[in-house]
């Protein structure tokens, strides 16, 4: 533990990943209002990645009211925004070193309480955040935190590590408290990401499924999915992508090929249980001598 040298390249380009995206979800939120388009909300945030010397980690969430996660619009998608509940959830990489983050939006005007619960639960757990602290103490913070507000957390979800080209490793960060879970240490790079509800505090898969990720290489014949293949595994390596970053014209029927053949997965949309509304709030931070450091603020 003590010959981690956090001032390396690998977490300077945490760091870097972490700046881009803070600028980033700032300005995307600026351009989320009613009437305005999911799909160009989501070219623009990616775009911008881009722009500014970073890659998407994965594709842009954006979850509407119910929906929890995984949550991206089509390629000829026409979807505006309501009078709703908006989450936003970005992915930021540099050379495969990732930063995550998230963000609630009220459009409707009547869910402060419910958006301030997962706010109040991420600096709640970030205020703990030392080498050694048990997951499941950060958990219990943020359960305690949405508790308070009168809210539950959605406890199937979690916060994860953060590794090189992975978006979800160990450890898992629970949002709810877990006796004998694993400690956090030194140079960590973790994601810290409550989600809170009016309803039953689980979610489900729903039938949309815009995103993929290559789960292992294989011999593919078909043209169309190795071509598909060849991208992916160029472009995204293990990241997720969406059907709408694939250039091959078939690229919905090549998708199904390789998920048959369990070369990839697919993610679809979790929706809370029972229906309920839900708010998400997320930070990427590295766990340091004497706490953490927030990469995404």
């Amino acid at each position: 533990m003590s010959g981690i040298d956090l001032t390396s390249e690998q977490y300077a380009m945490h760091r870097e990943a972490g700046e881009i995206l803070a600028q980033v979800r700032e300005e995307t939120v600026d351009r989320i209002e009613v009437g305005s388009s999911h799909l160009e909300l989501a070219e623009f945030a990616e775009s911008r990645i881009r722009e500014l010397g970073g890659r998407p980690a994965f594709p842009m969430n954006i979850s509407i009211d119910h929906e929890a996660a995984h949550g991206t619009p089509a390629r000829d998608d026409d979807a505006t925004f309501g009078e709703e509940l908006v989450n936003i959830d970005i992915g930021v990489h540099v050379d495969g070193w990732l930063a995550d983050s998230a963000t609630t939006v009220d459009l409707r005007g009547s869910h402060e309480d419910l958006v301030a619960a997962s706010e109040e639960a991420l600096e709640a757990a970030i205020e703990l955040i030392e080498p050694g602290i048990e997951t499941g103490v950060l958990g219990g913070a943020i359960e305690d935190a949405i508790g308070d507000r009168g809210y539950r957390p959605i406890v199937n979800l979690s916060g994860h590590g953060l590794g090189h080209w992975e978006q979800h490793t160990g450890p898992n960060i629970p949002n709810r408290y877990i006796k004998d879970t694993q400690p956090l240490e030194l140079g960590d790079v973790v994601a810290i990401e409550p989600f809170a509800t009016d309803g039953s505090g689980r979610v489900e898969d729903g039938s949309d499924q815009q995103i993929y990720a290559l789960e292992r290489e294989a011999p593919v014949r078909n043209r169309s999915a190795r071509a598909v293949l060849d991208q992916v595994t160029e472009e995204f390596r293990t990241l997720p992508f969406a059907v709408r970053w694939l250039k091959e014209r078939r690229a919905e029927m090549a998708l199904r090929r390789l998920e048959m053949q369990d070369v990839v997965h697919g993610y679809p949309v979790l929706q809370e249980r029972e229906g309920a509304y839900v708010s998400q709030a997320e930070h990427t931070v590295i766990v340091t001598e004497d706490g953490c450091e927030v990469t995404t603020r």
